[in-house]
């Protein structure tokens, strides 16, 4: 598959007077052209930082990027100057964020912003760009588009709120949409139509999706391959069902452990003890290994690198060293 993004040794870090966190240490993964990538992980893992890193929006101060590169048609998105980086936004890659409500501003009408996203990144007039307003929330599903266009955020559902960003970032046909839990406050119907039209657009348009979530069972609906992230750092990457079907990290296992399935009747799921680290203390070995039930002396000493334990996977467990090579 040919690659759209190639991400490596991503390092993102928070200033704080007690010194500097890193929120995403060392991340690297790819995203080929046309294919779903699941970015999977308890909260606070690093997720959305990894995303706003991708599109350059840490905020500084106390964030920044300090390492790393995000390669995408040759070139280096980290080292692009602002005013190029500019066009990449909205063009070449568009985000969704997760609470459409903080996202919108409400002093403008949705139609209006969707508007001024298309005029401004593809040099449309008023007019032109209205029709093409109107004609986005009619490919997202909204009912009555035209009347549609001038209702502001506080009149819509959240469901609406969540089409209405959906189709301002696609209103540039951008070829990575990044999707940062994008059902997570909704209702349950009203999830299941967001995937549905996600998966619809996603094949309608011929785009890449990185989607960021902790709930599997969505990555499980949409995701070609998954990268699970916990403390800031990749520990798993793997196709969609080798996943499911034998997971290779502890960590992961104890994510699919508390899916709860069909049929079982449990008094309590089970959970995953202990809390994720501090990163500003993080453990001297494994980054996982104070909550780890298989953890060995070698754990708690040294962290293990990315092991390549069968084709198209990677773990970061010591208990992996050695194995598929």
């Amino acid at each position: 598959m040919e690659k759209l993004l190639e991400i490596r040794g991503l390092t993102t870090e928070f200033v704080t007077s007690e010194g500097a966190a890193k929120a995403v240490d060392g991340v690297g993964f790819d995203i080929g052209a046309g294919e779903t990538v699941g970015l999977v992980g308890e909260s606070g893992c690093g997720k959305s930082v990894t995303a706003l890193s991708i599109m350059r929006l840490v905020q500084y101060p106390p964030g920044r990027i300090t390492a790393g590169s995000v390669m995408m048609d040759g070139r280096d998105l980290m080292k692009l100057p602002e005013k190029q980086m500019r066009r990449v936004r909205g063009n070449d890659i568009s985000i969704v964020f997760q609470e459409p409500l903080t996202s919108l501003n409400p002093v403008f009408t949705c139609g209006e912003q969707i508007r001024e996203t298309i005029a401004l990144h593809q040099k449309m007039g008023r007019r032109e760009s209205r029709l093409k307003a109107v004609e986005m929330l009619r490919l997202v599903r909204i009912p009555d588009p035209e009347k549609r266009y001038d209702n502001y955020p506080h009149q819509m559902s959240g469901g609406m709120r969540q089409r209405v960003m959906i189709a301002m970032a696609l209103s540039c046909q951008p070829r990575l949409l990044i999707a940062d839990e994008p059902s997570t406050a909704l209702d349950v119907s009203v999830q299941a139509q967001i995937i549905e039209l996600l998966l619809d657009l996603k094949e309608r348009m011929g785009m890449s999706v990185l989607l960021i979530t902790h709930d599997l069972a969505v990555v499980a609906q949409m995701a070609d391959r998954v990268v699970v992230m916990y403390a800031g750092a990749v520990v798993e990457e793997a196709p969609i069902d080798s996943l499911f079907s034998d997971p290779m990290h502890p960590y992961t296992e104890g994510l699919m452990a508390s899916i709860p399935k069909l049929g079982e009747r449990l008094e309590r799921l089970p959970v995953i003890p202990g809390n994720v680290p501090d990163p500003l203390r993080l453990p001297s070995g494994c980054r996982f290994s104070d909550r780890c039930t298989k953890r060995i002396p070698k754990c708690l000493i040294e962290e293990p690198p990315l092991f390549s334990p069968a084709a198209g996977r990677l773990s970061r467990c010591w208990l992996r060293e050695g194995i598929g090579r």
